[in-house]
C-alpha cells in the first residue's frame, strides 16, 4: 500500500482526533460519521488492508483488537449485559468498507436491529 490511509494519520497524530483507548496494538476514536450513538473504531497499528488479508503473522493483532474492544466498552458504560454493544467487521466495499485498513466498529447506545443492514 502506497498512500497512507486517514487511520495512519491519526494513528500518528497527523491528523487530530481524541483518542478513547490506546495500547501498542491498537487505537480506538469516534467515527465522523456515527451509526449508533456510540460508534468507535478500533484500528490496528499494523496496517492489514482488509480481515480476509491477514495472516497467521498478525493474529496477536487480530485477538489485541477484540481484547481492546471489551476495554473500551467497559470504558465507556456500554459493557453491561443489560445494554450491550455490537462489534463489526466489514471487507469490501458491498460490505460498506470505506478505508482499506482493517478496523472494528463498536456500536451501542441504542437497541441494534437483526439483521443488520
Amino acid at each position: 500500500m502506497s498512500e497512507r490511509t486517514i487511520f495512519q494519520k491519526i494513528i500518528d497524530r497527523e491528523i487530530p482526533a481524541p483518542i478513547l483507548y490506546q495500547d501498542e496494538h491498537c487505537a480506538a476514536f469516534n467515527d465522523i460519521n456515527p451509526q449508533a450513538p456510540v460508534h468507535v473504531l478500533i484500528v490496528p497499528k499494523k496496517v492489514i488492508p482488509r480481515v480476509g488479508e491477514a495472516t497467521r503473522e498478525d493474529q496477536a493483532t487480530l485477538g489485541a483488537l477484540l481484547l481492546a474492544a471489551g476495554k473500551v466498552a467497559t470504558l465507556l458504560g456500554v459493557s453491561e449485559r443489560t445494554q450491550g454493544f455490537r462489534l463489526v467487521i466489514n471487507h469490501g466495499r458491498d460490505a460498506g468498507e470505506t478505508v482499506p485498513h482493517l478496523h472494528v466498529h463498536l456500536l451501542a447506545g441504542r437497541t441494534l436491529e437483526w439483521p443488520p443492514g
